[in-house]
């Protein structure tokens, strides 16, 4: 970027910084002429004790940061709303540092059960499930959205077979409590399947853009829809209330119209909301938007920059580099032009990365849980969105896509066993320390193959030195023979004839009949000595063993491309 243009962006992020906290959650504007505009208190005052409460949006995209701040602020002055659960798809919390997440209702009392797909980011919230103060469950963040569809329906109920085999099972003494002492699952069997349940929503808050005088919402220049309006569909066939916060007023537009006045019961104004982290709605970035045609390296560099100075993006060493390589150059020989794919966050971006350098990009059409379709997937504290996206439909709509169209993902990995089946929801002992399975279960579900991408052990030193691998210190092992928790049931996928695969850093393993082979090794790598003896789960190796070539390992006349 030129000088002048980073200068620029730093100024406004400093202007963000400062005043990323200002909120009103009395404002109400006079001169709207409908009932249906109140303030966030009005809308927070109107939440019945013990009710069900969804909110919408993932990460930095679409935060309803009002309502959390209304909520929060009401129960602290009359200790009402009190005993809520509270449902969110994906991430919405700040792991402690932002302000405006849903760690904001992190109030004992305020709150008694949390269900989120990915809970990670709600750092606050685990901390409360820590110490018992609430109980907290996950489900899969496709189920979620499948539910919000049944509840609009007049039903509750949706049978899958999303997490056979996993920790979810009830035939293998699976639940969706994370707490321990719960008694409540939403999860049982029937005929061969599993089914899945939730409490039926009685408000739902969200963001949209913007509002019209007659009280009709829209979509337009948002940067991603998410669940908003399956929630909203779901709270008012359940008898309940829709509150949506909006940055401005509109001229009517009937053919714009996203959700229709007689759904919503409240609209809050805040020039505040952001369109994402740190773009203000009313300022919206019109390259995260449906249909734009925006300068995309100059976008890439932009969000860059953005995460850099954020310290979001982690620094990615050669070793980091590396595997990126070696992922990409399979993705390159398994992936056909035309493919739909899903990129997971961490190293799997950067893989979209090297795929985006390399100009392949124009062959395929990259896709995000949250509805987002085509463009550049976003990264770090834009995860979830895209660049120049063609269409930006539901979380519902994608994930219903995926079942039949997903032809290929790139996932992270916490840990590996014998039989190949992934841990990516339990990093630790501690309700603290959980992850959440998110959107992975639907999306390694849905996958016709799967890229899983991660180091081979946590805590190792790893280098590249002369174009070989060595180990300068062995760490804890990620390939074990028992794992934390099955997110990612191997067996299932090979009966639905899946092709997976493993990048790590000492190589790349495969899915076989037998369990993990590996038949591609880094150079410098002792079998025996760096991958067998580093490892409790049972490894196999192929007869004929490849070496990763010197290009991937260095970078140096690296060039992404499609075979001949």
């Amino acid at each position: 970027m030129k000088l002048i243009e980073t200068t620029k962006l730093i100024g406004h992020l400093v202007k963000y910084k400062l005043t990323q906290k200002k909120y009103d959650i009395d404002y109400c504007p006079s001169d709207l002429g409908s009932e249906k505009f109140i303030s966030a208190r009005q809308a927070a005052m109107q939440i019945e004790n013990n009710a069900t409460v969804i909110s919408t949006g993932m990460a930095s995209h679409g935060r309803c940061a009002i309502f959390y701040w209304a909520v929060r602020d009401v129960f602290n002055q009359k200790k009402h709303p009190a005993n809520l659960t509270w449902i969110t798809v994906s991430a919405q919390g700040g792991r402690g540092k932002a302000p405006g997440t849903i760690e904001e209702i992190a109030i004992p009392g305020l709150i008694r059960k949390y269900i989120c797909g990915h809970v990670e980011t709600a750092k606050a919230l685990l901390a409360m499930g820590d110490k018992g103060q609430i109980e907290i469950h996950t489900l899969p963040q496709g189920e979620i959205t499948a539910l919000l569809v049944a509840q609009a329906q007049g039903l509750n109920q949706v049978e899958s077979k999303t997490g056979l085999g996993t920790f979810y099972d009830p035939a293998l003494g699976g639940t969706t409590a994370i707490t321990p002492g719960s008694q409540t699952s939403f999860i049982r069997r029937k005929n061969g399947n599993m089914l899945f349940t939730m409490p039926k929503v009685q408000v739902a808050f969200m963001m949209a853009p913007y509002a019209d005088r007659e009280g009709n919402i829209y979509f337009k220049h948002a940067a991603t829809i998410t669940e908003n309006y399956e929630a909203a569909m779901a709270a008012h066939a359940n008898g309940g209330k829709v509150f949506v916060t909006v940055a401005s007023i509109i001229e009517k537009n009937e053919k714009e119209i996203s959700i229709p006045k007689d759904v919503v019961s409240g609209i809050v104004v805040n020039p505040w909301n952001e369109q994402s982290g740190a773009v203000r709605q009313t300022n919206y970035w019109p390259l995260f938007t449906e249909g734009s045609k925006e300068n995309t390296q100059n976008a890439v560099k932009k969000l860059k920059l953005i995460n850099t100075l954020a310290r979001i993006t982690p620094h990615r060493g050669p070793v980091e580099n590396t595997m990126a390589r070696m992922a990409a150059s399979l993705f390159t020989r398994e992936a056909k032009k035309g493919a739909l794919i899903n990129l997971g966050i961490g190293l799997p971006e950067e893989v979209g990365r090297l795929i985006y350098e390399g100009g392949l990009h124009q062959d395929l059409t990259f896709s995000s849980e949250t509805g987002a379709l085509g463009g550049i997937p976003t990264a770090g504290l834009y995860f979830g969105g895209s660049i120049n996206p063609l269409k930006l439909n539901s979380s519902a709509w994608m994930f219903n896509h995926y079942k039949e169209n997903l032809d290929m993902t790139v996932l992270g990995i916490l840990q590996v066993d014998s039989d190949g089946n992934v841990n990516v929801s339990k990093r630790g002992k501690r309700v603290y320390d959980y992850v959440g399975p998110g959107g992975f279960m639907n999306i390694s579900s849905s996958a016709k193959k799967i890229i899983f991408l991660g180091s081979f052990m946590a805590k190792a030193d790893f280098r590249i030195k002369n174009g070989k691998l060595k180990i300068k210190k062995t760490g804890i092992p990620k390939f074990v023979d028992s794992l934390s928790e099955v997110t990612f049931n191997a067996k299932e996928a090979l009966k639905a004839g899946k092709k997976v695969f493993y990048v790590t850093t000492v190589g790349i393993f495969r899915l076989t009949e037998k369990g993990v082979e590996l038949y591609r090794v880094m150079p410098g790598v002792d079998i025996e000595k760096d991958i067998l003896q580093n490892a409790t789960a049972k490894i196999l190796v192929a007869d004929k063993l490849e070496t990763v070539p010197p290009e991937v390992v260095t970078g140096i006349n690296f060039k992404l491309r499609w075979p001949d």
